[in-house]
């Protein structure tokens, strides 16, 4: 049973202190490694443990294919300045390869994860000599998990899988107490630039929970340009996430005067505190003419745009 430390209750500078001793006692003297992705999760555990171990902490950047527009060089330069080295490791083939033909979502997210942990993060740790992964997993994700709401990637011991027997090192979860809000916080504490600790949540199986069927690179495309546009066009409203999904059955559109059997983009857009729960952004109807306007302008083969406005329950923030 993990016990939840509340945003009210959290201390961010006793959290960081106890954390920091539980990371340096849980490592010893050995190396210690960590994915970073650039989301708030990730980000925070990185800057936790580099206050922890300095230099005994290998952090990497999976570049897996199914990332936001300029995600590698945004991550790696933000870090830069921090004074944290991030190494990109280019993987798109082996994640597009294990992807191939899956339609299924679990089956899918299962294929994420075990390219990631065992093919090409168990071939990194292995190469570092690191015993260790330090990993960002938050009380939200063992939730949703252990339900059965979604199996997130992350998420191992408390479903009876022990990563040491699985893939070879054991996982060190120092944020797993907290949810959403509570790591923006400590993120702030331990000095992210709001840019990051404020940034959306963004999946762990990144683009392709936005994918529903097969993840291809063309599809991955699609759904990262509409992205971009989507995070760009809603910025502004103050909603905890937002974001394009990509459906699957091709739809009946019209482009030059001519018949078109193209693309069909769902726009989300979510108010919600810690992700438990989660009610749609009430958004104007002229800025979601915009985002239907921008969408079908500059997407090839998109010739529909909705906007959901079921509420979690009984939707999730994510499609897949």
């Amino acid at each position: 049973m993990i016990t939840e430390i509340t945003a009210q209750e959290l201390n961010t500078d006793r959290f960081i202190e106890e954390k920091v001793r539980e990371i340096q006692a849980g490592v010893g003297d050995g190396m210690t490694i960590n994915a970073l992705s650039g989301g708030v999760d990730s980000s925070t555990v990185t800057m936790l443990g580099h206050r922890a171990l300095g230099n005994r902490l290998k952090t990497v950047f999976i570049d897996n294919g199914i990332m936001r527009e300029g995600e590698p060089e945004q991550v790696v330069g933000f870090f830069g300045k921090l004074g944290v080295t991030v190494e990109v490791v280019d993987a798109r083939k082996e994640f597009f390869a294990a992807l191939k033909g899956i339609t299924d979502p679990e089956v899918k997210r299962e294929a994420i994860t075990q390219t990631f942990y065992k093919d090409v993060f168990g071939k990194i740790v292995r190469e570092s000599g690191a015993k260790c992964l330090l990993q960002g997993t938050i009380l939200t994700d063992v939730d949703e998990t252990v339900a059965g709401i979604k199996r997130q990637h992350n998420v191992f011991e408390q479903l009876g899988i022990d990563p040491q027997q699985a893939f070879g090192y054991r996982i060190i979860e120092p944020l797993i107490q907290l949810r959403k809000d509570s790591v923006r916080k400590v993120g702030k504490a331990l000095g992210l630039p709001a840019d990051l600790f404020d940034r959306i949540p963004f999946p762990g199986p990144a683009l392709a929970a936005r994918v529903i069927g097969e993840v291809t690179p063309e599809r991955i495309d699609i759904v990262r340009k509409a992205t971009a546009i989507v995070e760009h066009l809603l910025k502004d409203t103050g909603a905890f996430q937002y974001m394009a999904i990509l459906h699957e059955d091709r739809v009946t559109g019209m482009r030059d005067g001519k018949r078109e059997f193209g693309c069909q983009i769902e726009v989300r857009c979510w108010n919600s505190v810690d992700a438990r729960t989660a009610s749609p952004t009430r958004l104007s109807f002229d800025l979601l003419e915009e985002l239907a306007r921008k969408i079908t302008d500059n997407i090839p083969g998109v010739v529909s745009v909705t906007y959901n406005v079921a509420s979690k329950p009984p939707s999730t923030l994510e499609a897949v």
